[in-house]
């Protein structure tokens, strides 16, 4: 593997290789450290019987996403994409582990199938190709991943709305946050796939921007209101 590999996916980049490439997809990463920094602010506003070591965990975690990611936004390389998505997908399994057990009270046999489940469709979503013509006429062009690439985050996305309806079935007051997470999470989808597609509509000051700096924005908000899911309602609650 070449680590030194350069990444030239993103249409703010083109095909420049230079540190400050992408100086709105780099700086936008400053969104998951505010994320992670409002949600330290409510972590420790808790009643300390109230606080949970593991939403201390997926707040550090947050931390590491945004330093990842601006790596990899700056260097391009494949190291960096390493420091991107090894967190990202952390997060990922991190959370939805801790959200079967707090919220659904799943055993760890069902919590360990519940994860297996995911990493097959999160590995299977990755890999689908598009055809010519397909789906969006650019970002679905032959050989290039589905909708830029952002079909590898469906089976993430299916995941926070089924357990958002799981949750409003019982009740469960975290699932007004969830919806609203998955909700947000939809429209940052939305921006990632059209990075290329509206790439030459986004020109300013003579350099194209693209829309994946709003991915970056929306997908901060969607964690902050992940944490914050976890934050109020990740330990027993009085009733229980």
């Amino acid at each position: 593997m070449d680590f030194g590999q350069k990444f030239f996916i993103y249409c703010e980049r083109g095909s420049d290789p230079s540190f400050w490439a992408e100086p709105l997809n780099a700086v936008t990463n400053a969104a998951f450290i505010i994320a992670a920094a409002v949600a330290t602010r409510d972590y420790f506003a808790m009643p300390a019987e109230r606080r949970r070591v593991s939403a201390l965990v997926l707040i550090a975690i947050t931390y590491v996403i945004g330093v990842g990611s601006f790596l990899f936004h700056t260097y391009a390389t494949r190291w960096a994409q390493l420091a991107d998505v090894i967190p990202i997908a952390t997060f990922m399994l991190v959370y939805l582990a801790v959200l079967l057990r707090r919220f659904f009270r799943l055993s760890w046999i069902g919590i360990a199938v519940g994860l297996a489940l995911f990493v097959l469709a999160f590995q299977y979503a990755g890999t689908i190709q598009c055809a010519q013509g397909e789906l969006l006429p650019i970002t679905a062009r032959k050989g290039a991943r589905c909708l830029n690439g952002t079909a590898q985050y469906v089976p993430a996305f299916l995941a926070l709305v089924l357990t958002t309806i799981g949750l409003a079935i019982v009740r469960h007051p975290a699932w007004k946050t969830l919806a609203a997470a998955a909700g947000v999470f939809l429209l940052s989808m939305t921006f990632r796939t059209l990075d290329l597609e509206l790439c030459e509509l986004t020109a300013y000051g003579g350099h194209v921007r693209g829309t994946h700096f709003l991915w970056h924005s929306l997908n901060a908000l969607t964690l902050y209101l992940l944490l914050r899911a976890m934050i109020r309602y990740g330990a027993p609650r009085p009733a229980e």
